[in-house]
């Protein structure tokens, strides 16, 4: 409601999404923190406003009337409207509806894919090629570089291992590690549980192994294996949008692969313009002091989580709406600004069943049988949460949709 106070006219309640009336020259104020903006409109200011803005409070200077202009003080409110060019509004109070939870958003994606549960085949077929199949190894050419690196190295303090207990990690590392693991990609790809774990045995006994031989080679591999994941990824996403939510019309596939492929490209270049300045203050902090080495990884990882919450829906208007890559980062960035709260309760949620529930996939030892249970289980509960992500962000923008409407639609011209 829109009503006079001393120095103008003060909103308070729910921010309208759209205000269309031109006000002379006024101040916004949101949660006590006054901005200037000139003879701005009411919209322009609503959009720089932070995600809850509390008041928002016109300061009408002076009106215009009979070729001369009247202080505000001493007029009535109607007066101070009709004069001049001052327009005002009127918003009447709007019950809004609550938006939506994080159980029926969960309960709703695994129905989904309880429902069709043939589609948890691709992650656990990816976790068996990486269980029970062949690996790819790049040991016998980075060892020797891991072990002349350690020779030549000394300790910078007393506090981190020594070069011996380093060369050993290195190599049980490479080992272990298994490029076909380079196949669960971000932030579009299959969900996988042995490529974090890097099984290096099985009931099968011994996998059979290849070396990589030259850096060409282990450049090669990479660039191929991450745009199979690429590829997988967005097959993976295709069909469990389509499943969680029912879209029956024709969707092209080949759209949505060119397009999700631009945002992991997107994101890989920055968070390689990101990690090489990282990576380079680390190593110094880690050359004058541990502590501050530790400290800084700390603040890393802050900076890392201010900046994927935003953006960790960007896949999904690709696959729910059909978007390009940038219209997708835009429409997350959107609806993480207004449902901040809402949508970090449904990501938290979310991470705490799949991190919970990942110890207990990862007791069973790699070499029992044990495993293929784990394997299932994590398909099934992974697709699940993706699922309940695409009902999540549909009827989140939808609810943002409707409340935008209906406060529209209560706004009245004085």
């Amino acid at each position: 409601m829109v009503t006079p106070v001393d120095g103008g006219y003060a909103h308070t309640g729910m921010t309208p999404n759209r205000v269309s009336e031109v006000f002379t020259p006024f101040d916004c104020v949101f949660g006590g923190a006054s901005q200037n903006f000139g003879n701005l409109n009411a919209e322009a200011c609503l959009q720089s406003s932070p995600l809850f803005p509390v008041c928002l409070v016109f300061h009408v200077p002076s009106v215009w009337e009979g070729g001369k202009y009247f202080s505000r003080r001493g007029q009535t409110a109607s007066q101070q409207v009709r004069c001049g060019r001052i327009s005002g509004m009127q918003v009447q109070k709007v019950k809004l509806p609550p938006p939506p939870g994080l159980i029926p958003a969960l309960a709703a994606g695994f129905d989904a894919i309880a429902n069709h549960v043939a589609i948890i085949l691709l992650p656990a077929l990816l976790d068996m090629l990486l269980w029970l199949g062949p690996r790819l190894r790049m040991k016998t050419l980075m060892q020797p570089v891991m072990d002349q690196l350690a020779n030549t190295s000394v300790p910078l303090s007393a506090s981190l291992p020594d070069p011996a207990s380093l060369q050993q990690l290195w190599t049980e590392f490479l080992t272990r590690f298994n490029l076909f693991g380079l196949l669960r990609t971000f932030p579009v790809g299959t969900a996988s549980l042995m490529s974090s774990s890097m099984p290096d045995k099985s009931p099968l006994g011994v996998s059979f192994t290849w070396e990589v031989s030259s850096f060409s080679g282990m450049l090669g591999s990479w660039l191929l294996l991450i745009t199979c994941g690429w590829l997988l990824g967005c097959l993976y996403f295709y069909w469990v949008s389509g499943i969680s939510l029912a879209l029956g019309q024709k969707r092209s596939l080949k759209k949505s692969m060119l397009q999700s492929v631009l945002l992991s490209f997107t994101w890989l270049g920055l968070a390689i313009l990101a990690g090489i300045p990282s990576l380079l203050g680390f190593s110094l902090l880690l050359l004058i002091n541990p502590v501050l080495a530790q400290i800084g990884i700390f603040i890393i990882m802050l900076m890392g989580i201010w900046v994927i919450l935003p953006v960790f829906f960007s896949p999904h208007g690709i696959f729910a709406y059909e978007q390009n890559a940038f219209a997708s980062i835009m429409q997350s960035l959107r609806m993480m600004r207004f449902t901040l709260p809402t949508s970090g309760l449904f990501l938290l949620g979310s991470l705490l069943i799949s991190e919970g529930l990942g110890y207990l996939w990862r007791i069973p030892p790699t070499d029992s049988w044990l495993t293929l249970v784990a394997i299932i289980g994590h398909a099934f509960i992974s697709t699940g949460l993706l699922a309940a992500s695409f009902i999540y962000f549909r009827d989140i923008n939808l609810w943002l949709q409707t409340v935008f409407e209906q406060i529209k639609a209560k706004q009245t011209p004085v």
